[in-house]
């Protein structure tokens, strides 16, 4: 039981190895942590979904700033012209 819930954490640790330097991760992880430890002990499992969440959240953050920042700097419409006569 030991061997295998040592294997699943160490999968766990390399599949998200890469993903610890992207944005959000870390808050997310630290946070999934916690709950999956008070959840039943599943703190490794818990980080690992927080930091997929925490990513998630950070990239629709950037997304809505990002939006809001070309609303900004976008030429406002120009109003038609009226029609000749």
């Amino acid at each position: 039981m030991t061997k295998h819930f040592l294997a699943v954490t160490a999968a766990a640790l390399m599949a998200a190895a890469p993903m610890a330097a992207q944005a959000g991760c870390v808050s997310g992880a630290a946070v999934g942590g916690v709950a999956g430890h008070v959840a039943g002990h599943h703190a490794v499992l818990g980080a690992a979904a927080g930091c997929a969440v925490g990513h998630h959240e950070a990239h629709v953050k950037a997304k809505k700033a990002q939006d809001a920042q070309q609303a900004q700097t976008a030429p406002a419409p120009q109003p038609a012209a009226a029609p000749h006569q």
